[in-house]
């Protein structure tokens, strides 16, 4: 006997979600069964999982599978599996509410797509709302394991805006899926075109997907498994087509793409575990909304057993673009979040890792440098956040950044330190850098005018990660990094002697400048990186860069505030004007113009941009 049935709405997120899945994914339909069957392999996953400490869940019925059918007459699909199942409560958290914040990043890069894309579908785990891309109604029928017959639920919908809920009578745990198609989805009532995609998309899943042979164009009685349901991860190497590998990989990384490259590899002795992982093409959408969170990269197996996905665990977050596989022999099956946190065994798992990916990226730089200037355009920023994170590799990490620079291609980042270090001179011990919020603001810079009279090199870093990056990283094979922005410049006795004598000879000017400019300035000195412009801001070794500090203060951090130290050029005319003007007014539009333009150039905000510009109309008007 059943229950009355309950009718409740949506949460307003799923609505949202409904309403785009529905009206904006009309390509790529299909995708609806891989995340389907993702979900039912997920719920014998669990139950597998926790069967090891409560075998009784299992109750006879320890074959997990996962089965797809179909029923020309009644216009339905089916997805059914003998896995974990769902409770009412379970149900009404999964299917009718949404709490995961990736979901909020989710509908914000829908809304963004013009036309839709359904590779978002899957990447932040609303999968089963992709039923509603061909059915007009999703009947769910499901029982969770461990609870009696009459403790079944069952859940239905057409996705727009109200779901039922009743007990139900089930006999057996797991979950159903029934789809009742839309009118024009004919194609997937047909046994072929439901294989070819299970064969396309779902093959590895480690499962028996099962689906009944055809009679007279209905399904039979006879069942028969569809998919490799195997492990790919366990088999041989050579036993194993790129093919398979990247067929694998769109499986386990919700992607429509083939991945970059791949390293497969199984170690054995003292610790015996198997590791395959991928790199991606492009960055996952929640790398793409600047997510450093709920990363889900990398699932660990033990024994085969999936036990989570531990992306923190086992691989850094500055590689978390990565996608894979690892599978341990050697870790307790009931080991929990807190034992793997401080697990030694999988501290070695990870620097394993680590080393492993390190080294693709690094054979990538070698052997194919087209594919790696892919992967740097997409993870290149990523990558940097380990020089800061991970001390011990900070040098392998390192020699595979890339920057523009005063002799590379225009705003090309193909150069590299080691790139820089083949074209120094003998006698320079410097890696000499500038730091700006865009390419043009680095290569315009003031303060290179000295080092391209000089002919030398600079490297031009205009990512808004680098100058925190450089924090870090003071030092690469042996040659210091130096700001050409900050600190004193090196100067051998003869360019000494010449600034020295520059600056007593423009002491006057120097004073005036003082005066006039007051407390906005906290020193006004003659530059030694000058030639052609009248000035620039200088700082000093640890002062952080003005670019950086705006968008701090924008973000919302308190930054402490200091006083420039204005660098002139006393020989342009600019600076002539100032020293022979006698009209104090004037003179004093002039000094501020003159910090003023230096601080745009630098990337410092203007204290009274209002009070800039009507200087500037009063100079020009003369």
């Amino acid at each position: 006997m059943t229950a009355i049935a309950e009718t409740r709405k949506f949460e307003a997120e799923v609505a949202q979600v409904l309403h785009l899945v529905t009206h904006s994914l009309y390509s790529h339909k299909e995708i609806f069964l891989r995340e389907l069957i993702s979900n039912a392999s997920d719920a014998c996953d669990k139950l597998r999982f926790e069967s090891i400490g409560q075998p009784e869940l299992l109750s006879g019925d320890a074959e997990l599978h996962v089965d797809v059918s179909w029923d020309p007459d009644q216009r339905t699909v089916t997805v059914r599996d003998n896995g974990v199942g769902m409770s009412r409560d379970e149900i009404v958290a999964n299917l009718g509410t949404i709490a995961s914040s990736g979901t909020r990043r989710f509908l914000e890069a829908m809304s963004a797509e013009q036309k839709g894309d359904a590779r978002l579908i899957g990447q932040f785990g609303v999968g089963f709302y992709s039923a509603f891309v061909v059915a007009d109604k999703v009947t769910v029928l499901s029982r969770r394991a461990g609870l009696s017959a009459a403790e079944g639920v069952k859940w239905e919908s057409d996705g727009k805006g109200e779901y039922s809920l009743e007990q139900f009578e089930l006999p057996e745990r797991g979950t159903a899926i029934v789809l009742h198609l839309k009118a024009d989805e004919d194609a997937f009532l047909k046994r072929w075109e439901l294989r070819s995609l299970i064969t396309r998309y779902s093959d590895h899943v480690a499962f028996s997907i099962r689906m009944p042979l055809e009679k007279d164009g209905k399904p039979s009685e006879e069942w028969e498994t569809v998919n490799a349901a195997s492990a790919l991860w366990t088999k041989p190497k050579n036993e194993i087509s790129d093919e398979e590998y990247q067929s694998f990989y769109k499986s386990l990384g919700h992607d429509f793409n083939d991945a970059l490259t791949w390293t497969h590899n199984r170690v054995e002795g003292s610790q015996s575990y198997i590791t395959l992982l991928y790199l991606p093409a492009q960055p996952p959408f929640e790398l793409m909304m600047g997510g450093r969170d709920e990363r889900k990269g990398l699932k660990l197996y033990i024994k085969r057993v999936f036990i989570m996905d531990a992306a923190e665990t086992l691989l850094p977050n500055y590689l978390r673009f990565v996608r894979g596989v690892v599978d341990a022999d050697d870790l307790p099956l009931n080991v929990s979040r807190e034992i793997l946190q401080q697990n030694r065994q999988l501290e070695r798992i990870k620097a394993a890792c680590v080393k492993r990916v390190l080294d693709l990226i690094e054979k990538l730089a070698k052997d194919e440098p087209e594919k790696f200037h892919t992967f740097y355009q997409a993870f290149g920023n990523t990558l940097k956040e380990g020089i800061a994170e991970d001390h011990a590799n900070r040098e392998r990490i390192a020699k595979l950044l890339r920057f523009a620079s005063t002799k590379g291609e225009g705003s090309a980042r193909n150069v590299s330190l080691d790139d820089y270090i083949g074209r120094m001179p003998v006698s320079q011990d410097t890696i000499w850098y500038i730091t700006a919020d865009s390419h043009a603001a680095a290569a315009g810079s003031p303060q290179l005018e000295a080092f391209k009279a000089k002919d030398i090199e600079v490297l031009l870093m205009s990512d808004r990660i680098d100058e925190w990056m450089l924090g870090s990283l003071n030092e690469y094979a042996g040659k210091k990094l130096r700001n050409v922005a900050k600190g004193e410049l090196p100067l051998d006795e003869e360019a000494k002697k010449q600034q020295e004598e520059a600056s007593k000879a423009a002491e006057p000017l120097l004073n005036k400048l003082k005066e006039l400019l007051g407390d906005r300035v906290g020193d006004v000195k003659v530059s030694a990186r000058l030639t052609d412009s009248p000035s620039c801001l200088a700082l000093s070794d640890y002062e952080m860069a003005p670019h950086l500090a705006r968008l701090l203060r924008e973000a919302g951090h308190d930054m402490p505030t200091s006083k420039p130290t204005l660098e002139i050029n006393p020989q342009h005319a600019l600076l002539k004007r100032v020293e022979a003007e006698s009209d104090a007014g004037k003179a004093k539009d002039l000094a501020n113009l003159l910090l003023e333009q230096a601080e745009i150039a630098a990337g410092a905000p203007l204290p009274d941009p209002a009070a800039f510009v009507q200087r500037l109309n009063r100079v020009l008007l003369g």
